[in-house]
């Protein structure tokens, strides 16, 4: 199937097909040969690791906050409360 743009024409296959290999009829069923590998980017890599540090951060703080409520030290900032709630509050007009 082609598809064709006004001044293009037709543009063919995008990206590239790679037939595996053909089994063996001697192999069993399970077995791997040459085996199938996945390899990711640094880039994902590096973004799952800013995930994961990520959540520990978040973890670090609730469980800072949940201490302070327990011993009675937690003074949460009513100006900033009482703004969200009023922001909050308006936005369901």
């Amino acid at each position: 199937m082609s598809v064709e743009f006004y001044g293009i024409g037709n543009l063919g296959q995008i990206g590239s097909i790679k037939k595996g290999e053909k089994a063996h009829p001697d192999t069993k069923a399970g077995s791997i040969q040459g085996g199938d590998q996945v390899q990711f980017s640094s880039i994902l890599q590096d973004v799952h690791n800013a995930q994961s540090a990520a959540s520990n951060n978040r973890s670090d703080k609730v469980s800072e906050l949940k201490s302070q409520i327990a011993d009675g030290s937690y003074q949460p900032d009513l100006n900033k409360v009482a703004s969200n709630l009023l922001q909050f509050l308006m936005e369901e007009k």
